[in-house]
């Protein structure tokens, strides 16, 4: 299996580039601006509050709430390695205004809007390469 490589996959790297290397790494960082201290995601250059091009990235819990969710049963590009039906889920990260996506892992026992969850970091297979995805869990 080719490791997966953001910036061989998708040329320079953009805003995003230090949270897809971050998951490569095993940890969730997301974009806080260091002028007013906005989060922003999906990432930006400059912060759209202050005008700010100063971010940092910072290191998050993979815990929240389930936001939104649906059930997939067909085949698409991108899906070939989940057996179908899957769930994805839209989470409200705990510590932090943005919403992450993935797939939900174990049982859909519970599964409501505002269910806690608990994520983990894991890969799946696109195309040729591995490349890092969210899963999710809800919490008893």
């Amino acid at each position: 299996m080719a490791a997966f490589s953001y910036a061989t996959a998708t040329g320079p790297l953009g805003a995003e580039g230090p949270y897809w290397d971050a998951l490569l790494d095993g940890h969730l960082k997301l974009p806080r601006c260091r002028g007013c201290g906005a989060w922003h995601w999906p990432a930006v250059w400059r912060c759209g509050e202050c005008g700010s091009w100063d971010h940092e990235w910072v290191e998050r819990a993979l815990t929240g709430t389930v936001f939104s969710h649906t059930r997939t049963h067909h085949a698409f590009a991108g899906t070939e390695a989940f057996d179908r039906p899957f769930t994805t889920v839209l989470v409200s990260l705990t510590e932090v205004p943005i919403r992450l996506i993935g797939v939900l892992e174990g049982s859909e026992e519970g599964l409501r809007i505002g269910a806690e969850v608990e994520g983990r970091i894991d890969r799946t297979r696109f195309g040729t390469h591995d490349i890092p995805a969210l899963r999710w869990r809800l919490v008893a």
